[in-house]
């Protein structure tokens, strides 16, 4: 049975036991945009475009930021929409949090956001990880506040395997993840969008060095307890409840390479669980497609959103 979230309300204007205020923290002569969550946790986002346009809502994958969806957030923003991306507690410049590392706290984090930003009728959009969390979150949210839900390359419904999903990736894998960013997270943040991510490690691919070091960069902003944590989170939940709770349109976009989430596992089986879902598939393409394809993508994406 999956329950209903509840979204707190701004602190200087509703009395409420989840109390949340909005600030803007100076940096460097700038200001930061975060809402500090019902436990402590300060969350930094972006909301870029007109407050009474649609609001497109961006979920980063693991370990990244708000920063993987420059060219979604860019483009949406001059198609006349209003976009919002936010760093996920415990990754880039929200507060490296060492608990509340899980599937629920971050979809009770995204509620608060919108909550706090009054989104109505929005588009979520969610990548790897962020696909997780906004199936948890849409399932659960008030009525008017979703319109329509986009998962790519999402984790949805369970990437571990088990018994019941023998297609799934063996725990040994997330162990050597684990192993692997406790010896030396800086290198192994190279390793990940340098191979299989991108899918720079097939033959003929065209490596850009670019998305390599920005994928590191984003990597190393975040912290090292609630990456490690959030390997559990990704690859252990179960979302097969959230998938057939959510009723509105959503697209499922994969990767046919797909390296890092194997799409037999996960958007086949995904599209089958959701009552109205749609599933686009894209040969030869890699985890990361909506960064090495932009403009694939976001034709597809806007055709999406857009339909009636």
């Amino acid at each position: 049975m999956v329950k209903p979230l509840r979204e707190s309300s701004i602190a200087c204007r509703v009395a409420s036991p989840w109390k949340i205020s909005i600030r803007l923290l100076p940096t460097e002569g700038k200001e930061m945009a975060t809402i500090t969550t019902r436990d402590g946790a300060n969350v930094f986002y972006k909301d870029w475009g007109a407050k009474d346009a649609q609001p497109i809502v961006f979920h980063h994958g693991w370990p990244l930021s708000a920063d993987d969806w420059d060219s979604q957030m860019l483009f949406f923003l001059s198609q006349g929409y209003r976009v919002i991306a936010f760093d996920r507690r415990g990754h880039g410049r929200s507060d490296q949090t060492d608990t509340g590392n899980d599937m629920d706290t971050y979809a009770s984090d995204t509620a608060e956001l919108v909550n706090a930003l009054d989104l109505k009728d929005a588009v979520h959009i969610g990548h790897s990880t962020g696909g997780g969390v906004v199936a948890r979150y849409v399932a659960r949210a008030e009525s008017g506040r979703v319109a329509k839900a986009v998962l790519i390359g999402a984790v949805t419904p369970l990437m571990l395997q088990t018994s019941a999903n023998p297609e799934g990736t063996p725990k040994e894998v997330f162990d050597g993840f684990r192993s692997a960013l406790t010896a030396n997270r800086a290198q192994f943040f190279k390793d990940i969008p340098a191979g299989p991510f991108y899918g720079f490690n097939r033959d003929g691919a065209v490596v850009s060095q670019g998305l390599i070091d920005n994928w590191w960069r984003q990597g190393m902003e975040g912290g090292a307890k609630a990456q490690y944590d959030s390997i559990e989170a990704f690859s252990e939940t179960d979302f097969t409840d959230d998938l057939q709770a959510i009723t509105i349109p959503v697209l499922v976009m994969h990767g046919e390479d797909d390296q890092i989430v194997p799409i037999a596992a996960s958007a086949h089986k995904a599209v089958k669980l959701l009552p109205n879902g749609t599933l686009k598939t894209y040969p030869d393409l890699s985890h990361g497609m909506f960064a090495t394809h932009p403009e694939r993508i976001n034709a597809d994406l806007l055709a999406f959103i857009q339909a009636r």
